[in-house]
């Protein structure tokens, strides 16, 4: 349902100069009429209209800000669920020039563990590569094989890296040693008959000498013998095969970018301040309905107490609640109420509103105190990330697009029909909530829990390194197809009431999908 086109006076015409030829004058509607009906609506509802293109896909700049202060090449983020977002989702959007946001469904020492993770990340090194003891049995690296995957450890004095390099232990060395209460330090490749790269030789160097030697691994030390990382021929391999991620977003370091979550208790004041000492670049308050008395003293507070953290207030669907957060000092606002696949806050408490109309209108007003917002929640596919950024959304932020991912936190395992998968749930559902989450529900410990959320699992994805370059190029064939250049020219275009568009009944939406056929496969990438 759009605008009345009686009211818009379809009497008028548009005359083109000396050819006679007349257009109509209502062809389409701008935001502000279609926005201003009293109807909310969803990224489905909403199609654009094609603009003029004179320029080329790979010409589009979707550089947007994340935050008052922080730019990212990338416009699209992960979200800080549970399913979703620890060290290795951040590093992988980081890698990709956008940016991830660790959960709080933690306890502090194990999210400044993350970040430091995240921080301490060099690109080119395996994320997270599983690190022993000598003493290690042998049966821990069948777990591990079922666990991650992984058939090989490195050896380290301390298990961990920054330990001493003693060896490395490969399934050439222990698959065939009947004995698994054997430890790691009879089986293993000594550090004298490895592969070892330096510190300070360029990634691409390494690169070449682990391909060269014709090996499995090379380990990386610094100069006093201590592992500093791992690659794999495996890693090269799949490097090579990806689409070139382009720049990462790193911090004035120039080490990766790492958000986090953060909840709005007393408690969450010293965690926030820990956080930012080890190099946190933002903050989310993490909250499904972030107007309130609680987040906006949080707010304050953190924007006294550490000042150089940009702070992501939220989430908020309306201009009321936007402009409350933004006036307390809020360098970001998340908007989304409802929307996510996994989330039932709209069918549980009645409260919230259609996606595309929230982003609309916060971000409306938001440009007014020059502040961005993230889109959050709702985001199916690189259509729904075009429509978010054209309604005004600086970035997406996805969950369940990421959720399944290899970077998203848990072990995959088979479903009954033998489809690969990993959990995923909502914030709001009681499995997260018994876990912790129930703070962002404003919930008290000890009070009966209603779930605003469900759990489930997702399908394998493969990684996002692969899946967020291929978005992207969607997202800017979609920017092309409206006339827009960049992030700034859609906005231009919005406001001046160019960027045209209408709503879809269901027969459009079902038309503008696949239909009327027998059978087929639908490959994204």
């Amino acid at each position: 349902r759009g605008p009345s086109r009686a009211s818009l006076s379809m009497t008028n015409k548009r005359a083109k100069p000396d050819s006679g030829i007349t257009m109509d004058d209502v062809d389409g509607f701008s935001a502000a009429e279609l926005f201003g009906q009293g109807v909310c609506y969803t990224y489905d509802d909403v199609i654009f209209h094609p603009g003029h293109i004179d320029f080329a896909a790979d010409a589009v700049d979707l550089s947007t800000k994340l935050t008052r202060n922080i730019t990212i090449r990338t416009p699209i983020v992960s979200s800080p669920m549970d399913t979703v977002t620890e060290a290795d989702m951040a590093i992988a959007m980081a890698s990709v020039g956008g940016a991830g946001f660790l959960h709080y469904n933690m306890t502090e020492e194990e999210q400044l563990a993350n970040l430091k993770a995240v921080k301490n990340h060099r690109l080119g090194y395996v994320v997270r590569p599983e690190v022993v003891t000598p003493n290690t049995p042998l049966s821990f690296l069948d777990q591990l094989k079922t666990r991650r995957g992984f058939t090989s450890v490195v050896v380290t004095e301390t298990g961990l890296i920054g330990g001493a390099l003693l060896g490395l232990c490969t399934s050439r060395d222990h698959e065939l040693v009947s004995n698994r209460a054997a430890t790691v330090a009879s089986v293993m490749t000594p550090v004298k008959d490895l592969l070892v790269g330096k510190a300070t030789d360029a990634i691409e160097d390494l690169e070449n000498a682990l391909v060269a030697s014709k090996r499995g691994k090379l380990c990386v030390v610094n100069a006093a013998g201590e592992l500093v990382g791992l690659m794999t021929r495996s890693s090269v391999k799949d490097k090579k095969l990806r689409p070139p991620p382009g720049a990462p977003t790193v911090d004035k370091q120039g080490r990766l970018f790492c958000g986090a979550a953060v909840g709005t208790r007393e408690g969450d004041k010293a965690r926030a301040k820990a956080l930012a000492a080890e190099g946190l670049d933002a903050i989310i308050l993490d909250s499904s309905q972030g107007d309130s008395t609680y987040q906006i003293a949080m707010v304050r507070f953190l924007k006294e107490e550490v000042p150089d953290v940009d702070v992501i207030a939220g989430n908020v669907v309306t201009q009321a609640q936007a402009k409350r957060l933004l006036e307390a000092g809020a360098d970001g606002l998340r908007v989304g109420m409802g929307s996510g696949s996994i989330c039932t806050t709209q069918e549980v408490c009645a409260v919230g509103r259609g996606q595309a109309t929230a982003v609309y209108k916060c971000a409306r007003l938001a440009a007014q105190f020059g502040v961005p917002i993230l889109a959050d929640g709702g985001i199916q596919n690189s259509g729904h990330v075009v429509k978010a950024l054209a309604l005004g959304a600086s970035a997406a932020m996805c969950g369940s697009m990421f959720a399944g991912t290899t970077e998203a936190p848990g072990e995959y395992f088979f479903a009954p029909d033998g489809a690969r998968v990993k959990k995923y749930r909502g914030m709001g559902s009681l499995d997260a909530m018994a876990k912790g989450s129930d703070t962002r529900y404003l919930s008290e410990s000890g009070h009966l829990k209603v779930a605003q959320g469900v759990s489930g699992t997702v399908k394998d994805k493969g990684s996002v390194c692969k899946m967020v370059p291929y978005l992207i190029h969607g997202v800017k064939q979609g920017f092309q197809d409206m006339g827009a250049k960049s992030n700034a020219h859609a906005t231009e275009l919005r406001e001046a009431g160019d960027m045209r568009m209408e709503t879809r009944t269901g027969a459009a939406q079902k038309e503008g999908g696949v239909h009327d056929m027998h059978s087929y496969k639908k490959v994204l990438w």
